[in-house]
C-alpha cells in the first residue's frame, strides 16, 4: 500500500521537498540513481528508492533508461511493490512485467486489491497469465478469472471485490464490533452498504456518519436508500459520468440478480476520466495511444495511416487549387495570400470542433441544446470573419497596392470562418447521430473541408472579379 512520504534530511538533496508545489520526485534523484546504476553501487540505489511513494517510484522508472528499469527492480527485489505498475504509463508496464517472474507477480498479485490486480493481470501475454494463474491460491484464481470474464472497460473488471456489506437487521454498534474483528474488508472504504437477505442493497451509510451515531440506532434509520447502483456490464464511460454527475465517492455494484458483487471508488474514476481525456485528446490528433516510450518503429507505424488519410484530404485541396490555376499564373498575389485563408479557417473550425468534441464527451451537448450551440458558433464566426476580413484585407491592399485583391481576401475571410464554425460544429454533431466516435474522424473531416472551401471561395472570387 501506499507510504507516508519520508521527511526530508539535509543529507538526502534528492528527496522531494514536502512542499504543495513541488511534490513528486527531482532530476537530481533521478540523476542520483542512474548514475548509481551505471557505477553499479546497487546500495545507493536502493537506499534512494526504497521509501518513495508508489507513484514517484513509478515515475522514476519512467525516467530512467530502458536497461536500468529491469535492474533497478531487481535490486528492490521483494520490497518493489506491484501496486507501482497502477500508476505507470501503459506500455512501460509491460515491458516491466515481462522482467518479473510468474511466483514474484502471483505472491504480489494476492495482496492486492481485488481491482489493482485485475488491472495488472490483464496486461500480461497468455503464457505469462497462465503461469501466473497456475501460482495463485484457488482462491484468488477464480476471483481474477471470474473478473476478466466481464466485458473490457466495464464496471466488473474496475470493480473492488472488497467491501463492507452488513444485514438491515444491524446496529451501528454490531456494525463496529465487526469492523474491527473482520479480516477481509477493504483497506480503504467509504460506505457502508446495507443489504437485505437476498443480498441486495437496499441503503448505504457513510462511514463519517456511523462513526458519529450512538451504538444502539439501527442502521437502517441512518442510512440513505436514494443509491446509484452500477449493473456489473455498465461502461467505464458511463460510470464516470455517474460520479460526475451525482458527486460520489463509491457506488456499489450489482449482478443480473441485484445482489452486491462489488464496489467502484472514486479513485478508479479517476483514473477513467483520465484515460477517457487522454483517448480523445489523442484521437484528434491521429494518434491512437500515447507513445511517449515507445520505439521509434512503432511510432511511426501508429502515425502512418493517418497521415496517408491527411494526404489524400491534402490532395483534394490541391485539386481545387489546380482548376484555378490560370487565375494564380496571372496573378501572383493569390499565391501568396492563399495560405492566409486556409490556416484562419482551420484554426477557427479546430475551436469550435474541441469544444463540441469534448462537450459530447462530458454529455453537455445534446439534442436539446445542439442548435442553439451551432447558432452560437455560426455567429461567432462571422463575426471574426468581419474582424479578420478587416484586418486581412487592409493588409492585402497595402502589400500589393490593390484594393480588389483586399476585398477579395476579406470576403473569402468572412465566408471561410463561417463554413469553418458550422462544419466544426455540426460534423462531430453528425458523427455521433451516425454512432461514429468524433473525436477519431472529426479533424479530417473538417480539415478538408476548411481547405476545400477557403481555397474555392478566395480564388473564385479572384476569377471572377479579377478576369
Amino acid at each position: 500500500m501506499a507510504k507516508t512520504p519520508p521527511e526530508r534530511e539535509e543529507s538526502d538533496p534528492w528527496l522531494p521537498e514536502v512542499q504543495p508545489d513541488s511534490y513528486g520526485i527531482s532530476a537530481d534523484l533521478v540523476r542520483t540513481v542512474s548514475e548509481a546504476l551505471e557505477r553499479g553501487d546497487e546500495a545507493e540505489a536502493r537506499r534512494v528508492a526504497t521509501d518513495l511513494h508508489e507513484a514517484d517510484l513509478a515515475d522514476l522508472l519512467e525516467n530512467l533508461d530502458r536497461d536500468d528499469r529491469p535492474r533497478l527492480i531487481q535490486i528492490l527485489g521483494g520490497d518493489f511493490d506491484l501496486e507501482v505498475l497502477t500508476y505507470l504509463d501503459s506500455s512501460l508496464r509491460e515491458e516491466i512485467l515481462e522482467a518479473l517472474e510468474p511466483r514474484q507477480l502471483a505472491d504480489s498479485l494476492s495482496d492486492l486489491d481485488s481491482d489493482d490486480a485485475v488491472d495488472i493481470f490483464e496486461d500480461l501475454d497468455e503464457e505469462a497469465q497462465r503461469e501466473v494463474l497456475e501460482a495463485l491460491p484457488r482462491a484468488d484464481r477464480i476471483a481474477l478469472e471470474e473478473s476478466l470474464s466481464f466485458p473490457e472497460d466495464s464496471a466488473g473488471r474496475i470493480m473492488q471485490r472488497e467491501v463492507l456489506a452488513v444485514p438491515s437487521s444491524w446496529t451501528v454498534g454490531q456494525t463496529i464490533d465487526y469492523m474491527r474483528a473482520a479480516k477481509d474488508l477493504p483497506d480503504d472504504f467509504y460506505d457502508l452498504y446495507i443489504v437485505d437477505p437476498k443480498h441486495q442493497p437496499i441503503g448505504y451509510v457513510p462511514l463519517s456518519r456511523a462513526m458519529r451515531t450512538r451504538r444502539p440506532v439501527a442502521l437502517t434509520e441512518i442510512m440513505t436508500d436514494d443509491m446509484k447502483v452500477v449493473p456489473i456490464e455498465m461502461d467505464q464511460e458511463e460510470v464516470a459520468y455517474l460520479f460526475r454527475q451525482y458527486g460520489l465517492v463509491s457506488a456499489p455494484v450489482i449482478d443480473g440478480a441485484g445482489r452486491l458483487i462489488g464496489v467502484v471508488t472514486v479513485d478508479d474514476v479517476v483514473h477513467i476520466i483520465d484515460e477517457e481525456a487522454e483517448e480523445d485528446l489523442l484521437k484528434l490528433a491521429g494518434v491512437k495511444e500515447t507513445d511517449l516510450y515507445s520505439a521509434v518503429l512503432d511510432t511511426t507505424r501508429s502515425r502512418f495511416s493517418w497521415l496517408l488519410i491527411n494526404l489524400f484530404t491534402a490532395v483534394a485541396a490541391s485539386l481545387v487549387i489546380a482548376i484555378f490555376e490560370e487565375t494564380i499564373e496571372r496573378v501572383v498575389a493569390l499565391a501568396v495570400l492563399m495560405p492566409i485563408v486556409a490556416s484562419m479557417g482551420g484554426n477557427a473550425g479546430t475551436q469550435t470542433l474541441t469544444v463540441a468534441v469534448r462537450a459530447i464527451a462530458m454529455r453537455d451537448l445534446s439534442a436539446g441544446n445542439a442548435w442553439r450551440f451551432v447558432g452560437k458558433e455560426v455567429l461567432v464566426g462571422l463575426a471574426n470573419g468581419m474582424i479578420f476580413a478587416v484586418l486581412a484585407g487592409l493588409l492585402a491592399w497595402v502589400w500589393f497596392d490593390a484594393p480588389m485583391i483586399g476585398a477579395i481576401i476579406a470576403a473569402a475571410m468572412v465566408i471561410n470562418l463561417v463554413v469553418a464554425t458550422l462544419s466544426g460544429a455540426l460534423v462531430p454533431l453528425g458523427l455521433e447521430k451516425l454512432g461514429v466516435d468524433p473525436a477519431v474522424a472529426s479533424s479530417v473531416v473538417l480539415t478538408t473541408v476548411t481547405d476545400v472551401i477557403g481555397f474555392f471561395a478566395f480564388l473564385g472570387l479572384a476569377a471572377l472579379l479579377l478576369f
